[in-house]
């Protein structure tokens, strides 16, 4: 199912992890519907990114799929809001948040530089987008945020 031209339902919800343990991991219907504003808002970033196409590397997760893949309890990933991706045709994650970061034209709720991949979300229907961009930082405990990019 095509939710927009360039973004598909099975790449917005492949799971390796789901798949090995036989876990169903389809959106309900207001997953759905946050998964089709998603799409929309990734079909911006793409153009942005000069029509290169991005490798979607998570995007909706039940609430038992983020607990087997260590996703934050309020995981945007949990609501269909969320998506993790790399545009190699870009450039580096660090290369695509900048240019997502500084661009007036997408709306986005979060956007995270988290090493080796881009974590963009989408507000709640009706809530203004708090344009938040920070820095991901793992190490031994929990990861650590940092407002800003490096």
């Amino acid at each position: 199912m095509r939710l927009t031209p360039n973004f598909s339902l099975d790449e917005l919800t492949v799971s390796e992890t789901a798949t090995r343990r036989g876990i169903n991991n389809q959106p309900g219907p207001a997953e759905l519907a946050n998964l089709t504003r998603l799409a929309e808002v990734l079909e911006r970033v793409r153009t942005l990114l000069r029509g290169r196409p991005m490798l979607i590397t998570s995007g909706y997760r039940t609430p038992e799929v983020n607990r087997l893949v260590g996703g934050a309890l309020n995981s945007d990933h949990v609501q269909g809001r969320a998506a993790d991706f790399i545009c190699p045709g870009f450039g580096t994650p660090l290369q695509v948040c900048g240019a997502i970061a500084g661009s007036i034209d997408i709306e986005f709720d979060q956007l995270i530089f988290e090493g080796t991949w881009v974590h963009l979300s989408i507000p709640l229907e009706g809530r203004s987008a708090r344009q938040q961009v920070l820095t991901a930082h793992f190490g031994t405990g929990p990861t650590t945020y940092t407002a800003g990019l490096p």
